[in-house]
């Protein structure tokens, strides 16, 4: 039999003696439903094969309760020449042989037989089952309980290796009779050589010229065989570095092996293939040759390189995340002192540019904390049921002013799609960065597409998204007609700080917040580009199942202050008595705390009841704000409470995304938003006979509140989107 004729073989044999695994192997790989197309999936991905046009893969079982009947079994398979292929055996399986016996039993009669071992317990350890059965190589062993996909797995990979196992037997034989018979032998080498899966090349040697390459070198390759045969690689550029390969056909000279040695192939269209080469000296007519075997790895590096990525963007992420809390701690206290100067500077006073000017910075430096936090998935998010077309048709008039009149904006939204789950300042933030990112490839202006789509998703995962994604997702994309970007950059995109622009011109952290903000939505991103064709930009949202909320316009109002009396604790210095000082001035009575302990006497000694908590989430002394919040509201349960912090979700002790819903005042933050903030929070969810007081504590004469209006929040990103935008490339 020639290593080409032998057939798949899908027989499987379950040694143990107990009933129920039987039935279980049956379920696991004999499915009801032979005609769903899962298994073929799985056979294409794990051979990296393509899906077979028709036909199902299925498994033949059989069973045996004990050793003694597994080797009849297997006896009697063999002399109808239908042997198995794979055999699963229990560990123990009283009265009769355990399962080290039975397999060494198994493997005096089948030595081709693949097993697996069975086990809940560690009864041998593997270097006495090696010792005791040899043949490591055709042994692997399975835990109790296990995983349905686990055994499928091991059953399509280990009938596969034996299908594998014996043709490469047979191609030994056949080398082997190709000795005593040279013409039988050139025509089965050339055979095998041409039918390899693997690219292979033959080469004169020492010259190199290639004498014969089989079909799938030169489709890696990018030529025809005509275009190679007579020819070196040298002559072709095949080789990214070819002093790296001139040096492995000098280790062939040296007599040394070349097994595995890493190199860049240049192929007819100028793409780089990473291979993986060995090296064989073969002697064809008597004259010297080399035998070479490339095995295409672009794919297994490409997945490498982004589990790097992944990790240096988490690192980068845990690195923002520590430092947050402080920066946050000092850009609020500039912020604030910035304010409070500002309030009572006149309005003509030469100092006001100035203070303005630090007030613009500390923004600033907010959002570039915020961008790190944003990329690393560490930002709070607030979550609502959305309508993504809503907020994209908000979003288009700063987009227009972001990318200037000399690049169009055209926007086609699906109507109707479902509502997606989402935080509607981070699909503005994924807006802007796209929108800014598709401006600057397009200097001497042009158009982006802005499209919504609802998609029905049935993949794999791939390198980019490694997760299956199966189901209803809207899909909103971003074409431009740009420069579009080189196989070199497309690989780095979603780095953080890597840019091609000039120092100066761009953070790099753009499409990495885009990335992240994506990734927290349980998305995913897929990009398009080519060199002068423009680049097209496609983030995946899961569907919402609920209807997309009213979004309510927020109407231009005077700040009101009030009377209450504010109990604050932070333990932050500077930062408690700005916060302090501006609450006074806004009229309130307030108690300060340098911790949550310190907090609790303040508010046992106070002389009067407190309206509301201000209080930061981590501080020292053992008491954490939510503890404080939570015990001082079982003693007054009218109770208000801000939580602040500079931390992101997850290391502020309770997740902050958690919060969001209950007055969560992130840092940093103005003094205008934190006099709204407590404003509003004494005013939310007041029953009648709670508000009596409150209301006479307004008409109360006291300090001169802050002036301010309360805008929407697109009105608030039009005021820094000059900041933005630069933090966006």
């Amino acid at each position: 039999m020639k290593s080409t004729e032998i057939q798949p073989n899908r027989r499987i044999l379950i040694v143990d003696d107990n009933p129920s695994i039987h039935t279980d192997f049956r379920d696991i790989l004999c499915p009801a439903n032979v005609g769903s197309a899962a298994n073929q999936a799985l056979e294409a991905a794990l051979f990296e094969e393509d899906l077979p046009a028709t036909g199902q893969i299925s498994f033949e079982v059989d069973s045996a309760y004990q050793g003694q009947e597994g080797l009849a079994k297997v006896e009697r398979a063999l002399a109808e020449n239908r042997p198995y292929a794979l055999a699963f055996v229990d560990v123990r399986m009283p009265p009769g042989w355990d399962g080290i016996e039975t397999i060494a039993r198994l493997w005096k009669v089948d030595p081709e037989l693949q097993v697996v071992v069975c086990t809940a317990y560690a009864d041998y350890s593997w270097d006495e089952m090696r010792r005791k059965v040899g043949q490591p190589d055709s042994l692997l062993v399975l835990k109790k309980p296990f995983d349905n996909i686990e055994v499928q797995q091991l059953a399509h990979a280990l009938t596969k290796k034996w299908l594998l196992t014996n043709q490469t037997r047979l191609q030994i034989q056949e080398l082997a009779r190709t000795n005593e018979k040279l013409v039988l032998s050139e025509e089965r080498f050339s055979k095998a050589f041409h039918e390899s899966p693997l690219p292979s090349g033959i080469q004169s040697f020492p010259d190199q010229r290639f004498v014969d390459v089989n079909q799938r070198f030169a489709d890696v390759a990018g030529y025809s065989r005509q275009e190679l045969i007579g020819r070196t690689a040298a002559e072709l550029f095949l080789w990214e570095k070819p002093a790296v390969a001139d040096g492995w056909y000098e280790g062939l000279l040296r007599q040394e092996p070349v097994r595995d040695k890493e190199g860049k192939l240049r192929t007819l269209n100028g793409d780089l293939r990473e291979m993986l080469v060995s090296l064989s000296p073969v002697a064809l007519g008597g004259q010297p040759h080399v035998l070479l075997l490339a095995q295409d790895v672009s794919e297994k590096a490409l997945m490498e390189r982004q589990l790097r990525q992944a990790q240096k963007m988490e690192a980068i992420g845990q690195l923002a995340a520590g430092v947050a809390h402080d920066f946050n701690n000092i850009l609020t206290v500039i912020q604030g002192h910035a304010g409070l100067v500002l309030h009572k500077m006149a309005a003509d006073s030469p100092q006001v540019k100035s203070m303005e000017q630090i007030t613009r910075a500390a923004t600033r430096a907010a959002t570039l904390i915020q961008q790190l936090l944003m990329f690393s998935r560490k930002q709070v998010m607030q979550f609502r049921h959305l309508d993504l077309n809503e907020t994209m048709r908000n979003a288009i008039k700063m987009l227009e002013r972001l990318v200037g009149e000399h690049v169009q904006i055209d926007f086609r939204p699906q109507n109707p799609i479902p509502a997606v789950h989402a935080d509607s300042s981070m699909l503005e933030q994924i807006a802007m960065n796209l929108a800014v990112n598709a401006r600057d490839a397009m200097p001497n202006g042009g158009k982006i597409f802005i499209t919504t789509s609802l998609e029905k998703i049935n993949r794999a995962p791939t390198p980019l998204d490694p997760e299956l994604r199966a189901g209803d997702f809207l899909c909103l994309t971003f074409r431009d007609t740009g420069t579009g970007m080189d196989t070199r950059v497309l690989n780095r995109i979603f780095e953080p700080f890597f840019t091609t622009k000039p120092v100066g011109k761009g953070t790099g952290l753009g499409l990495s917040t885009v990335f992240g903000i994506v990734r927290q939505h349980q998305g995913w991103l897929e990009v398009d580009s080519k060199l002068e064709r423009g680049t097209t930009f496609r983030c995946y949202f899961p569907v919402s199942q609920q209807t997309a909320e009213k979004t309510e316009s927020v109407m231009k109002t005077m700040l009101r202050s009030g009377r209450e009396t504010i109990l604050v604790a932070e333990d932050e210095e500077a930062l408690r008595e700005m916060v302090v000082e501006v609450l006074k001035v806004q009229g309130y009575y307030v108690l300060e705390a340098v911790s949550g302990s310190h907090a609790l006497e303040v508010w046992e000694q106070a002389n009067r009841p407190v309206d509301l908590l201000l209080t930061d989430l981590v501080m020292p002394g053992g008491v954490m704000g939510s503890e404080l919040a939570e015990r001082l509201s079982r003693q007054c349960p009218k109770l208000k409470v801000i939580y602040t912090s500079g931390y992101s979700p997850g290391m502020a002790g309770k997740d902050a995304s958690l919060l969001a819903e209950r007055n969560f005042l992130p840092k940093p933050y103005s003094i205008d938003k934190l006099a709204q903030f407590v404003r509003d929070c004494l005013d939310s969810t007041a029953k009648p006979d709670e508000t009596t007081h409150v209301s006479d504590a307004h008409n109360v004469p006291g300090p001169k509140p802050l002036n301010r209006e309360v805008v929407s929040e697109t009105c608030l990103k039009n005021d820094v989107a000059n900041e933005t935008e630069l933090l966006a490339h």
